[in-house]
């Protein structure tokens, strides 16, 4: 890959985190009111006709799977899309949206980790270091300075949900590696929301009886378009693109930069303060971020 290529790529990395932020307002307004099932299958139909539009204006077509990769983005949809929204509504549900976001990164740890046990991909120390940085430098953010006070508390239900939620998205990013051998970043990303659409409709139906139309009031219908549209359709697209070009560790590493741009949301959307430590941490991540994707030595 030259380095226009390159730079455009971690562009729209970065800018899948900054979506991503997003995310964690949009989750935390909708899992305190309504049903977190229907939550993310309408989240999931916004983006499944965005996708699908967006497979045919720029491909020509939705085109089919080999029957391998069909089940390849079945298993995308259930753990990218059903267990992660199914953990992630569960968590925000419990927990502020800032401390949820905590333990997204946590991913790319996980996915090194799913990486070494099913694909034998060694690390260099280098991006082992670039990955605890990064960490570090989200963790300095969110507690403030007092990083220690994070674990004081021990693991929650809302930690406990969040962070199999990190499990099912590592899963979602190694898994990814193989099915985009034989389809493009955009149509296994919308064959996977397909699928996802489906088996969060089933979910929703369960969860059916506690929906009232008297929830869809625009902040709720404005969470679920934004969740749709621009966490969905762009930011998976995007990041799809970078699993297939730098793989999927490289690309997990963008991960720590969600909760600060969450952070900067809560800020801006909620109204909640801005400390000092926030933007130190953010140096620090970016600072681990580079680390990690620094061109190897030949």
């Amino acid at each position: 890959m030259d380095g226009g290529r390159r730079r455009l790529l971690y562009l729209k990395l970065a800018l899948t985190a900054v979506a991503w932020g997003g995310t964690f307002v949009a989750g935390r307004v909708l899992a305190r009111s309504m049903p977190h099932l229907v939550a993310a299958g309408g989240r999931y139909l916004v983006a499944s006709a965005c996708l699908v539009a967006l497979t045919i204006w720029k491909e020509g077509r939705l085109p089919v799977p080999p029957r391998p990769q069909i089940w390849g983005t079945a298993l995308l949809g259930l753990t990218g899309m059903f267990l992660y929204n199914l953990f992630f509504f569960g968590a925000l549900g419990r927990l502020p949206a800032s401390r949820t976001a905590l333990i997204v990164a946590l991913s790319p740890a996980s996915t090194a980790l799913l990486m070494a046990a099913f694909h034998r991909e060694a690390l260099p120390a280098r991006r082992w270091a670039g990955i605890a940085v990064a960490f570090l430098g989200v963790a300095v953010a969110l507690s403030h300075g007092r990083v220690w006070a994070l674990f004081s508390s021990g693991l929650g239900a809302g930690e406990g949900l969040m962070l199999a939620g990190t499990l099912s998205w590592a899963a979602y990013t190694v898994l990814g590696r193989a099915v985009l051998r034989s389809l493009s970043p955009l149509a296994a990303t919308t064959w996977a929301s397909l699928w996802g659409t489906l088996w969060l409709g089933l979910g929703a139906a369960a969860e059916w009886s506690g929906f009232h139309a008297s929830q869809l009031g625009w902040r709720n219908l404005a969470a679920i378009g934004y969740l749709g549209a621009v966490g969905t359709a762009i930011a998976f697209v995007w990041y799809a693109e970078g699993v297939r070009e730098i793989g999927p560790t490289r690309s997990a590493i963008f991960n720590n930069l969600v909760p600060i741009f969450g952070m900067t949301a809560g800020v801006v959307l909620l109204g909640e303060p801005l400390h000092w430590t926030m933007v130190a941490g953010g140096v620090v991540a970016l600072l681990g971020v580079t680390l990690v994707n620094l061109p190897s030595r030949r």
